[in-house]
């Protein structure tokens, strides 16, 4: 039997079609195979189209003919390996065998298999519309788009649109907070179509204005996310990286134009319907535009953008695999050759973005597996969850981990040591319980405090300044004439009583009013007693030796107060505690005398204390505005008027062991040396969690 280098290659399919495309970056010629029934472009190099010239023959005297017709030197392997390659892309015309396996797979029922399913879960495409006439003679109507004056006054326009919208921030703002209900957001999937529609339409002129035809329009679903499509897969056909990069780069400059356009027209319009459409359209646009197109870690226009800019075809692929070997080389120390040969600074830089693209694909597709788990019903959202995180981040990561486990007996022994005992350090850090630190926030305040209110509504008659007070110190004298007029009058009742009593005394006949008379007397006496008490109260005195502050510097003698108005509040600075909030899930970690570190906002050095109580029942309510949100706090509150946190918190008494340098309330972050646990054992506990809060259909 002859050796695979000796048998007869098998003929190309008929209808492909070849043609030469752009030089790469150094130099080097290019072609583009054209798979004109799926459409499908693949860019080959000197070699390849060499042994296209001499197809035909065994790969032993393909090889043997380029070496002696040309400057190249191929070896019979790189022939088989492309031989292989339009094998696998079924460029080569089937034979009996192949045949045979392609009929037999297209009886089968192929949508039964869970391939397929997970294949046309992830993505699939639906093609709607074929558009090419359209688009030649929409083409030729709009030519003035494409003239360079359009483009300076629409980058005018929209520059002006900016300036205005920064002069009214506010109402623009605004009205954006307030878009946010039912139909609010039903316009916003509204003006979402309209701006991707028309960043297709804009791929697809370029491409037709190219001389480009445009196969197909329709919606792709990603993950079961509808977006929009344009087939554009002839711009390969383009000599020129520019043109390419022209096509690719139209969608968002559409967009851009579209958002700046809508900007300006929301500046200038009054009130009213259009201009509510206008600031959908105009923060669809430049919010998709920038944080989701632009983006290069993903295949959206970012990426080919950048591939155009650079003229480095399949980005990712080839940047992912120059940072997988340079992994292997850098951890494990396996002498792997590079994919490619590339200056030093270059590889690096491809290595750094190839990292940057798996950090940032990690984070999307963890967002999306939840997002899927949330949007299904419980049992489909869990299924769907693994999926995601199957699919996306544990087979990768288990593919290149059986590359290390295939290759570890080449790694050096050194590396070896090296590695496991770093892995061994890892996994200890891990699983040793030394992860004690619980974190919470808090306002930390005087222990001893006095806010001072008027007993009853009354007029200020004079307020001790801001200072230093002693105990039994006047801080505040208020006036309330009806208690002065009824002063009066009781004890001009009481000296009238009191006269008569005398001249009764004297009176013979007046003994039988003399009882009746001592009581309505003692009535007075007491209305007077108790008129004077309530006086009294008014003369506000310190309890206890501290600072007075909060003063209303717009108080003025004469002035009413009433009863819900403080006048002030005297704080003893000598002993201080914090009112902290601990997440449900953390708070059994925390014991009665655990230390704590405070940090005031504003401040690194940290203030010690210690726990004092802690509370057994959620908080229902915070204890200071400054710790919502609504006021720049970190806790997320329900409504602003209740302030009810949003999540299950536990109030934490702490007393620090010394006083703040500053005298007022102050907002803070704490540490607290809770219950010692590890890393390991807390992901363990919090996946049984979940399974068991997830457990119950």
């Amino acid at each position: 039997m002859l050796e695979p280098a000796d048998q007869p290659l098998p003929p190309l399919r008929e209808d492909l079609r070849l043609s030469e495309a752009a030089n790469g970056s150094s130099g080097e010629p290019a072609w583009v195979i054209q798979d004109t029934v799926l459409n499908r472009f693949y860019r080959i190099g000197w070699l390849e189209f060499e042994c296209l010239l001499r197809w035909g023959g065994t790969p032993r005297q393909i090889s043997q003919k380029i070496a002696d017709d040309t400057a190249l030197k191929p070896d019979v392997e790189q022939v088989l390996d492309f031989r292989q390659f339009l094998d696998q892309h079924q460029l080569l015309r089937p034979g009996p065998a192949q045949l045979a396996r392609l009929q037999a797979k297209s009886q089968e029922r192929i949508w039964s298999s869970w391939r397929w399913w997970l294949h046309h879960y992830l993505f699939f495409r639906i093609p709607l519309l074929r558009p090419q006439a359209g688009l030649q003679r929409l083409a030729d109507a709009l030519s003035w788009v494409f003239h360079p004056l359009t483009g300076l006054l629409v980058i005018v326009l929209s520059v002006i649109g900016i300036i205005l919208v920064m002069q009214q921030w506010d109402s623009f703002t605004h009205a954006v907070v307030e878009s946010f209900s039912t139909e609010g957001l039903f316009s916003f999937a509204l003006a979402l179509i309209v701006a991707k529609t028309l960043h297709e339409l804009g791929h697809a002129l370029v491409a037709t204005r190219l001389g480009l035809r445009v196969g197909h329009m329709g919606i792709a679903f990603v993950v079961l996310w509808p977006m929009l499509y344009t087939d554009t897969g002839e711009s390969w056909k383009l000599q020129r990286s520019r043109q390419r990069l022209a096509i690719a780069s139209a969608g968002i400059i559409t967009e851009l134009s579209l958002a700046g356009l809508a900007t300006l027209g929301w500046a200038l319009c009054d009130p009213g319907a259009l201009r509510n459409a206008l600031l959908y359209l105009a923060t669809t646009s430049w919010l998709l535009s920038l944080a989701l197109n632009a983006s290069p870690f993903m295949r959206f226009d970012g990426y080919f953008i950048l591939s155009d800019l650079l003229d480095f075809p399949n980005l990712h692929e080839r940047a992912s695999a120059l940072a997988r070997v340079a992994l292997r080389r850098n951890l494990l120390g396996l002498d792997e050759p590079w994919p490619e040969p590339f200056p030093t600074g270059q590889r690096r830089a491809l290595v750094a973005f190839a990292i940057v693209t798996w950090l940032y694909r990690l984070v999307l597709f963890l967002g999306i597996a939840v997002a899927v788990y949330l949007f299904f019903f419980k049992l489909l959202g869990i299924i769907l969850f693994m999926v995601e995180l199957s699919w996306f981040i544990a087979l990768p990561v288990m593919r290149e981990l059986g590359h290390w486990w295939r290759e570890r007996a080449r790694i050096p022994r050194l590396r070896k040591v090296l590695f496991n005992g770093l892995l061994l350090l890892g996994l200890a850090g891990l699983a040793i319980p030394w992860h004690s630190q619980i974190d919470a926030v808090g306002v930390a305040r005087a222990e001893h405090q006095w806010r001072v209110y008027a007993p009853y509504p009354a007029r200020l008659q004079s307020v001790h300044g801001s200072a230093t007070v002693e105990a039994g110190q006047v801080l505040a004298t208020l006036d309330e004439p009806d208690l002065t007029s009824r002063l009066s009058s009781s004890e001009a009742n009481a000296r009238s009583y009191e006269a008569r009593l005398s001249g009764l005394l004297a009176d013979p006949s007046g003994l039988a009013e003399d009882a009746a008379t001592r009581q309505r007397l003692n009535v007075q006496i007491e209305e007077t007693r108790a008129t004077r008490t309530e006086i009294a109260r008014l003369n506000l005195q310190a309890p206890f030796a501290g600072t007075w502050l909060d003063l209303n510097p717009d108080w003025k003698p004469g002035q009413w107060v009433n009863r819900q108005e403080p006048l002030g509040i005297l704080i003893d600075p000598r002993h201080w505690q914090i009112d902290a909030y601990v997440a449900q899930d953390q708070v059994h970690r925390i014991a009665v005398g655990d230390p704590v570190r405070f940090y005031p906002e504003g401040h690194t050095a940290p203030v010690s204390g210690r726990v004092l109580a802690i509370g057994s029942t959620r908080a229902g309510q915070l204890a200071h505005r400054m710790l919502s949100a609504h006021f720049g706090g970190p806790v997320q509150v329900t409504a602003q008027e209740q302030m009810v946190p949003s999540s299950a918190l536990f109030q934490v008494l702490v007393a620090l062991d010394a006083p703040l340098e500053q005298v007022r309330e102050t907002r803070g972050r704490l540490k607290i040396e809770g219950e010692r646990r590890s890393l390991l054992g807390d992901f363990g506990r919090w996946v049984a969690g979940v399974g068991l809060r997830e457990g119950g259909f």
